[in-house]
This record gives C-alpha cells, sequence and structure tokens, in this order.
C-alpha cells in the first residue's frame, strides 16, 4: 500500500479497550480520592503533603499536553529539530528556579503565586496577574482539549465532536471529584502511560534490517544541518537562536510563575524536595523531547516523507498507531496521547479555579468552608464543560504549536515580566507595567496579523516590554529617594 494512501479502517477492538480500561482507571482514582476532600486546603494542595516524585511526574505531564506531543513530532517532519535546544535551557534555567523563584513563595506561605504579587506589588497586581491567567489559560484549554479530540477522530473515526466531549468529560469529572490529589495521582498514572507509549513507538519505528536507523540517521543529519547549524537572525523563522531566546522566558513562567507547576511545588513538604522535582522535570526535558522529535523523523522515514491524503502533519501520530502498529500497541500510544492532554487539562482546571476562588473571587461569597467547597467542585465542572465548548472552536487556529506560542505570548509574557518585577529589590509601580502590556498587546495583534515575526518571539517581546519601562521608573524612583534631603 502506498505512503500516501490512508487507510479507513479505524484502530481495532483490541485498542479500543486498551483505551476504554485507561479511561475507568482514571475515573476510579478520581473517586478514591474524592472521600479525602473536606477542606479547600486539600481539595487545591492535598495538605501540603505529596511526596516530591508524584509531583514532579505530575507537573511534567501537566505541562506536556497533546500539543506537545503531536505538534514536536510534525515539527520535525517539517525538518525542524531546532526544539531539541529545550532540553539545554530547562537544564541552565533549573538552578534559577529552585533557588531563587520558588523558596520566595515558601517563605510566604501562599496558596497561589499570585498572592505573592500583592505581598510586594499591592492587590491591583495579584488582580491583572490571575486576571491574565485566567484568560490564557481558558484559551489554552480548548487548545488542550481539541488536539487530542483530533487523535480520536483520526483513529477511530468518531465524530469530532463526540470525541471531544469524550475526552473532556472525563477530565472534568475527576478533577471535580479529587481535586489535586486526584490531579497528581492521575498524573503520575499518565506520565507513565506517556512515556511507555512514547518507547513503544520509538521502539518499533527503529526496528528493521539496519537499513532504517541508517535513514532516519541520514534524515536527522540532514535536518540538523537545515535547523540547528541556522543561526541566523531572521525573526520569521523559528531556528536555533529563536529557541534558545524564547525558552529561557517561557521555561521561567511555566515553572516559576504559572499556577499550573506552583500549585503543585506548594504541595511539596519541603525545599529539598523541591529542587529534586525541578530537576527530575529538566532531566525529563532532554529525554521527551529528543524522543519525539526522533518520532517525527522516522515516521516520515517510514512513509516516505508523504503524508497519508486528508492528515495532517498534527494528526500523523494518532494515524499511525491506528493503521500500522498491532492493536494494544496502538491502543497505548493513543492512550499516551489522551494521557498528556488529560494531565494538562485536570491541572489546568485545577489551578484555575483555585486562582479564581482565592484572587477573584469575592470572599464574602464564600464564608464558610462547605461553601468554598462547593464552589471549587462546581466552578470545576462549568470551567470544564466551558473548556469543552471552546475546543470546538479551536480548529479554526491552525498549527497546534504556533498556536500554543500566541497564547503564551499575548498572555504569559506580560504576567513573567510582573513576577520578575516584584522579585526585584525596588517593586515598580504597576501603572507603568500596565500602560507598557497594553501597548505590547497592540503590537502583538499587528505583528502576527501581518507575519513580520514568527509566535514564539510573542512571549520574549512582551516580557521585555512589559518589564523594562517600569524597571527603569523603579530604579528613577530609587535614585530620587536616595538624592532627597
Amino acid at each position: 500500500m502506498g505512503a500516501a494512501q490512508a487507510q479507513t479502517a479505524g484502530l481495532p477492538a483490541e485498542g479500543l479497550a486498551v483505551i476504554g480500561i485507561y479511561l475507568a482507571a482514571l475515573l476510579s482514582i478520581g473517586l478514591r480520592t474524592a472521600q479525602r476532600q473536606r477542606t479547600t486546603a486539600e481539595f487545591f494542595l492535598a495538605g501540603r503533603r505529596l511526596p516530591w516524585a508524584a509531583v514532579a511526574m505530575s507537573m511534567y505531564a501537566s505541562v506536556t499536553s497533546a500539543v506537545t506531543f503531536m505538534g514536536v513530532p510534525a515539527q520535525a517532519w517539517n525538518g525542524n529539530l531546532s526544539l531539541l535546544l529545550v532540553g539545554l535551557v530547562s537544564v541552565l534555567v533549573a538552578p534559577v528556579l529552585a533557588r531563587r523563584i520558588l523558596p520566595a513563595y515558601r517563605r510566604a506561605g501562599v496558596t497561589t503565586s499570585y498572592e505573592f504579587l500583592e505581598l510586594r506589588m499591592g492587590r491591583a497586581a495579584r488582580d491583572a496577574a490571575a486576571t491574565l491567567f485566567v484568560a490564557a489559560r481558558v484559551g489554552w484549554l480548548g487548545l488542550v482539549v481539541y488536539a487530542p479530540a483530533l487523535a480520536l477522530s483520526t483513529a477511530t473515526g468518531l465524530g469530532l465532536g463526540t470525541s471531544i466531549a469524550l475526552i473532556g468529560g472525563v477530565a472534568t469529572l475527576y478533577t471535580a471529584l479529587g481535586g489535586l490529589a486526584a490531579v497528581v495521582w492521575t498524573d503520575t498514572v499518565q506520565f507513565a502511560v506517556m512515556v511507555g507509549g512514547l518507547i513503544w513507538i520509538g521502539v518499533a519505528l527503529a526496528g528493521g534490517d539496519g537499513a532504517v536507523p541508517e535513514a532516519i540517521g541520514a534524515a536527522a543529519a540532514a535536518a540538523a544541518k537545515g535547523s540547528l547549524a541556522d543561526w541566523r537572525w531572521d525573526p520569521r523563522l523559528m531556528n536555533a537562536p529563536a529557541v534558545l531566546i524564547a525558552y529561557v522566558f517561557i521555561l521561567l513562567h511555566e515553572y516559576g510563575v504559572d499556577q499550573v507547576t506552583v500549585q503543585r511545588l506548594l504541595a511539596v513538604s519541603g525545599d529539598r524536595g523541591v529542587a529534586r522535582a525541578v530537576a527530575f522535570n529538566a532531566a525529563t526535558d532532554v529525554g521527551m523531547i529528543a524522543a519525539l522529535l526522533f518520532v517525527g523523523l522516522a515516521l516520515r522515514t517510514h512513509l516516505g516523507g508523504e503524508l497519508p491524503a486528508g492528515v495532517p502533519a498534527d494528526a500523523l501520530l494518532p494515524w499511525f498507531a491506528a493503521h500500522r502498529m498491532p492493536p494494544v500497541a496502538g491502543g497505548l500510544l493513543l492512550a499516551a496521547i489522551f494521557a498528556a492532554a488529560m494531565s494538562s487539562m485536570d491541572s489546568g482546571l485545577s489551578s484555575v479555579v483555585a486562582v479564581a476562588l482565592n484572587d477573584l473571587w469575592p470572599r464574602r461569597l464564600c464564608r464558610t468552608e462547605t461553601q468554598r467547597m462547593r464552589a471549587a467542585r462546581w466552578g470545576t465542572l462549568g470551567l470544564g464543560l466551558l473548556a469543552t465548548a471552546a475546543s470546538t472552536q479551536v480548529a479554526r487556529i491552525g498549527d497546534l504549536v504556533r498556536a500554543f506560542y500566541t497564547f503564551a505570548g499575548m498572555f504569559s509574557g506580560p504576567v513573567l515580566a510582573l513576577f520578575l518585577l516584584a522579585l526585584g529589590r525596588r517593586p515598580a509601580r504597576f501603572g507603568i507595567w500596565v500602560a507598557s502590556t497594553v501597548t505590547f498587546a497592540g503590537l502583538a495583534l499587528a505583528l502576527r496579523r501581518t507575519g513580520a515575526c514568527h509566535e514564539l518571539y510573542l512571549f520574549p517581546l512582551g516580557v521585555v516590554l512589559a518589564w523594562t519601562p517600569a524597571w527603569l521608573a523603579a530604579q528613577m524612583q530609587g535614585t530620587q529617594s536616595r538624592s532627597a534631603p
């Protein structure tokens, strides 16, 4: 059969059974942990007594969504290996996170990272960052649900709407039942499924008579020469300098500011456990990104460089699982894609509701712990339904990776700038940051519409434009204070 001819049959019954067992296991964990949730401290932080290893796996699974699992191999298919440098950046950023940023939150005894902003810069800063976080994550959650739904639809022939409802519904239900404890323990299972599925397909693709590994190696050498060796300064390209510059800021935000990961690290019992969790994630970044890029190159080699008819590069991995792998192995790989998605969705739901109740929701509306617990569970259900509905509109965005960079740059870049200002010795005036952020938002929209720069550059651009004027104003204010009589 030709490489460009897509098979019409879906995943066999054995593969569907693997997926069904996996989804049932996640729901059972949610039901078991639900019995232990009596207070919002238990619901949002699991009593601050989770083991660091479980938190580390949960944290990595949370930031590694199906967008990553499907989008990174698509980048390799297109001959771009520049994302391999993400592992290097992750290792370099880890000490800053473990020694400078995260201990500051723990010393402050906060529930959300945005509480820290209020301590340093006032209530308005906390409200602004929390609002940007919620806005970013609601859009991001729609993307997170859409990616695995596309995988399920491609592999099984189910309608995209049905697939979206199934993926979003299961993740919403077990998160609403079990809170952060359910999220962490299901994420631990999902981390194992992700790694197992990736290893399985990697071994399957690397097998053969020796000619296949040789061909993959040749493809890797050619792609590396074209992308890793490309150090031109061209803002329209996603090349080596773009990845190095952007991911310093992206990883500082993902692991040091974003409530999705900070919430987990605040649930660890000590600073040593936090440092171990950060180091684990940095090391895992190196291996997982390299493995996903290898899979993309191997798929290109096996299919002769031609995509199957009607299958975009982003959906190639689930198509291969359903049509070219043994049923059980294909089911495991699809479960790995769902694991990547659900681990991100459950984390997003839990963290957004935590921020909404702790940072934005008027306390007079939830005076008792019973009312707060009820609001937490119903808020999780409502947000899950909203994200599931929003995912039906994500298909219009196009490339999954570029869509992710757009969401991150527009909302999260200015938030990182605000935290960097708060961590400084002289916190800047909030009003200057607001003006800078509004200016950046207009510029970012213009850049995206005109195609003047790759979406990857929006994140560092947002940080620099929001941080620089406010920092300069703080320095000038400090100078004036010292010179005053």
